[in-house]
């Protein structure tokens, strides 16, 4: 039996549990153990928050430039998440060599894994930068 994962709410809980319960009566008839693990679930980042979130680097993008560089809205995103990890004390991931060993690879936190706090977090960190650095950002997605 491959893993499943089974998200409990206040109005699905006890009918989720029993279909649980079925599964592992399933298994548990075979003389087979079952692993049972419960984690407090955080959901992930919502589709406002990401297109808030791109939307600030999109604006940095458009009116900053970095290092003497024009950086795009993917570029941003990655700068904005490095220093925002940083700030927070978070495991940014590491670097490593290309496949062809011809330059390196920042391998770092994503965002589409971050929960709706840190993604918040995140988006305020985002929005403060842009603006000491006179950014101007379009009013409307500061409210999301």
């Amino acid at each position: 039996m491959t893993s499943q994962t089974v998200i409990l709410q206040p109005g699905n809980a006890p009918d989720r549990i029993k279909r649980v319960w079925a599964l592992c009566k399933e298994i548990l008839q075979f003389g087979k153990a079952v692993r049972v693990t419960l984690d407090e679930y955080q959901s992930k980042r919502s589709a406002e928050q990401n297109a808030l979130f791109h939307a600030v680097c999109g604006d940095l993008s458009k009116q900053m430039p970095w290092a003497g560089h024009s950086i795009d809205t993917e570029g941003w995103k990655r700068l904005l998440v490095d220093a925002w990890a940083r700030a927070e004390r978070k495991s940014q991931g590491h670097i490593v060599p290309s496949l062809d060993g011809l330059s390196v690879v920042a391998l770092g936190i994503q965002t589409r894994r971050l929960s709706v706090g840190d993604m918040a977090d995140l988006i305020e960190f985002a929005i403060c930068f842009a603006t000491e650095h006179g950014v101007r950002l379009h009013d409307d997605r500061r409210a999301a």
